[in-house]
């Protein structure tokens, strides 16, 4: 049995990155582990889906809680740290918020954790944190640090094959018809660079449901729910990850990670 560990900034991004990955190495017997940094708090959501005098963080606890069953999670670690809401807003600002956390000192409680259970392969985000979100960036740079502090062997970058949406825009444009399409020479990576692709369409089912647990964030899911199944596997059927650290050549070399 190997240990994956997939390192997240807020509760639901588990789903799209790394939802597949972990529901067929957990289907494979190996254990995973999910870290989250923040309580994801300030996260939109529909008007009066909380219940009286509930939380958003306490909502979105639970709804991690249920993603994480349905991908065959065995264990979800929460760090706590304030989440420091999108990029250019004032809550950047804010001393707590984990954007603004040292380094060191956060890298070292996940270097705890990815030690405590032996990691075998440890997933972060590319330096870009996927589409600039300071979260993402700040899981690329702890995460990276903690690695190098317990020594991971494998170290993957979730990421987006940019070329791959792309395309998909293009032949789909409604698409940008439900949201502000994303700046795509920033958001996720050239297929040049990527060096592992995870076919994980078997599992597309688990990934649909991990998304339906998180209620509260409708607005990010809610198009995609509204697929049907085989456009929703052409769009998330695939996960891809860029290589950090691990044996193996240069260039997309892999079709799995290596558990």
């Amino acid at each position: 049995m190997s240990v994956l560990v997939c390192f997240h900034a807020h509760p639901d991004d588990e789903v799209f990155g790394t939802g597949g990955v972990m529901r067929l190495a957990a289907d494979a017997g190996h254990r995973v582990v999910l870290v989250t940094a923040t309580d994801g708090a300030l996260g939109e959501f529909p008007d009066g889906i909380l219940t009286d005098g509930e939380t958003l963080a306490e909502r979105r606890r639970i709804e991690l809680d249920r993603s994480a069953a349905v991908l065959g999670v065995d264990r979800i670690v929460r760090l706590h740290y304030a989440d420091s809401g999108m990029a250019g807003t004032a809550e950047n600002a804010n001393p707590e918020a984990f954007c603004n956390v040292d380094v060191d000192t956060a890298a070292k409680r996940l270097a705890e954790v990815l030690r405590e259970e032996q990691a075998d392969v440890v997933t972060i985000y590319d330096p870009n944190g996927g589409y600039g979100h300071p979260d993402h960036i700040q899981v690329h740079v702890v995460g990276k640090r903690a690695t190098e502090i317990a020594e991971t062997r494998n170290v993957y970058e979730t990421t987006t094959n940019r070329d791959h949406m792309r395309r998909l825009m293009e032949a789909n444009p409604h698409w940008g018809e439900e949201a502000s399409p994303p700046d795509m020479e920033t958001f996720g990576l050239p297929e040049t660079e990527i060096t592992t692709v995870v076919d994980v369409s078997s599992v597309i089912a688990a990934k649909r449901a991990a998304m339906e647990a998180h209620e509260t964030q409708v607005g990010d899911f809610g198009p995609f729910l509204k697929m049907p199944i085989e456009q929703l596997t052409t769009a998330f059927g695939t996960e891809w990850f860029r290589k950090l650290r691990g044996s193996g050549g240069v260039g997309l070399t892999e079709t799995s990670l290596p558990l």
